[in-house]
């Protein structure tokens, strides 16, 4: 089973810096980490990967240090990882952003499945994922927390998370799974795995080696745009009404007419 997964990397969270004149995130000179989810989406490939053969080609969109995501991807396991990088792609929303992935997994050729971590803990948007799987026409199930797969079927079987019961859905092959924090404990890299990272050499997909669509790309292509980012108010103190249940109803009433909100 030939799968791709498709990494980000992420600002530390504790680190978020932002540049006020575009509104998006300051990257350079910033620690960062593999987005948690995606670690989960890669370890579901490897190990569906080592129950079913096939390889594991593991994509990120950012700018050049997104290297140490792929090597770090490339420790744990990877057979082959892609670097999309251009200063074009650069301020993309997620529909930019899905759409220069899904050019990038057309180049880089055949596939079976696509995984993504459910959502990037610096936008948590949910967005990209399905958005992927609509620009190739595939179809798509989000949520895994589990995904099985039969040898010599063209179908998996995924367990969704949702609020009050999992679902169990059936989907044909090829198609995209986004999976939760649930689905698994991702692995540590090997040291074999990781002498193996330093040495190897990333591959680097331009906006041209991609065949994007200049209008489909980066800001200009981004139909939604960032007009500001502040932090919100500090919470006031909460007011405690006294008395008897009657009073307190109608006490609250007066309030809330007080503020237009009934």
């Amino acid at each position: 089973m030939d799968i791709v997964v498709c990494i980000k990397q992420v600002p530390d969270t504790t680190e978020v810096r932002i540049n006020p004149e575009t509104n998006t995130l300051v990257r350079d000179g910033v620690p960062s980490i593999i987005n948690p989810m995606d670690e989960n989406a890669l370890e579901a490939a490897l190990q569906l990967r080592d129950q079913h053969g096939g390889k594991v080609v593991v994509i990120t969109m950012g700018p050049p240090q997104a290297t140490e995501a792929l090597r770090t991807a490339i420790a744990m396991g990877a057979d082959e990882v892609y670097l999309i990088s251009d200063r074009a792609f650069a301020g993309s929303d997620t529909w930019a952003t899905s759409y220069t992935l899904a050019q990038a997994i057309k180049k880089i050729g055949h596939f079976d499945l696509i995984l993504c971590g459910k959502q990037a803990v610096d936008g948590d948007t949910a967005q990209v994922g399905p958005g992927i799987a609509e620009w190739l026409n595939l179809p798509q199930v989000t949520f895994a927390v589990k995904i099985g797969a039969e040898a010599g079927t063209q179908e998996l079987k995924v367990e969704r998370l949702l609020e009050e019961v999992n679902e169990i859905v059936s989907i044909p092959l090829p198609c995209l799974v986004t999976v939760v924090k649930q689905i698994n404990e991702p692995r540590l890299p090997s040291l074999k795995g990781m002498m193996k990272a330093k040495k190897a050499e990333i591959k680097t997909l331009s906006a041209q080696d991609i065949s994007a669509d200049p209008k489909n790309i980066g800001l200009n292509g981004s139909p939604t745009k960032v007009v500001k980012i502040f932090s919100p108010p500090p919470k006031g103190g909460g007011e405690m009404l006294a008395g008897e249940p009657a009073e307190i109803a109608a006490a609250l009433i007066g309030k809330l007419k007080e503020r237009k909100l009934v």
